[in-house]
């Protein structure tokens, strides 16, 4: 046994082996632990709450409608009628009930002097928004024609949820008395959405 021994360490001496140091190291060196605790506070998986916030911005409710237009040529006794042109609501106040209503009055239409004989007041003159096409499509949209006068009387409204847009191409149609004078008459026609 002692030359079993003997033979180890003559080996290990010849390969360049050293045992003391690494019998040293090995005692010296403290024994690596796995620490794990049993609390349950430690096991449980712990959260944190963030509350997160932004704004949705509001804009305005406008309207846009033709600066002119021209009717047409026709003699007295008949109706000129043609269309005014594209009329536009469009709502960006982002409201959680979203109404509005379109009015519509005239001024009378005249020419020359603007004496009665050359005056067709606004009451002899019709308005028809006809179809209305809203954006969103379930926005609920009511047109109506009506008789103009010097008074706003409605003739669109609207109600939806959050922004939204209208738009229509109203006729207007005058029916021109049999003693209307000749002469090109202007009025001013104003829509107005509240």
């Amino acid at each position: 046994m002692l030359k079993s021994a003997f033979s180890i360490l003559a080996v290990a001496a010849i390969g360049g082996i050293v045992l003391a140091p690494m019998a040293a190291s090995a005692a010296t060196a403290a024994p690596a632990v796995l620490a794990y605790s049993s609390s349950p506070s430690q096991d449980t998986p712990t959260s944190a709450d963030t509350t997160v916030t932004f704004t949705v911005s509001s804009g305005a409710l406008t309207m846009t409608a033709p600066d002119t237009v021209d009717l047409g040529t026709n003699g007295p006794g008949t109706t000129i009628s043609g269309l005014l042109g594209p009329v536009t609501v469009t709502d960006n106040r982002a409201l959680l009930a979203a109404t509005w209503t379109v009015s519509a009055s005239s001024t009378d239409w005249t020419t020359g002097g603007g004496s009665a004989a050359e005056t067709i007041p606004a009451t002899d003159v019709g308005y028809d928004p006809g179809t209305v096409t809203t954006t969103p499509t379930d926005g609920l949209a009511t047109g109506t024609a009506i008789t103009l006068a010097n008074t706003p009387a409605p003739v669109v409204s609207l109600a939806a949820v959050g922004d939204n847009a209208a738009a229509w191409n109203p006729t207007i149609s005058v029916a021109v008395p049999s003693t209307a004078v000749t002469g090109a008459y202007t009025a001013t026609l104003t829509q107005s959405v509240l």
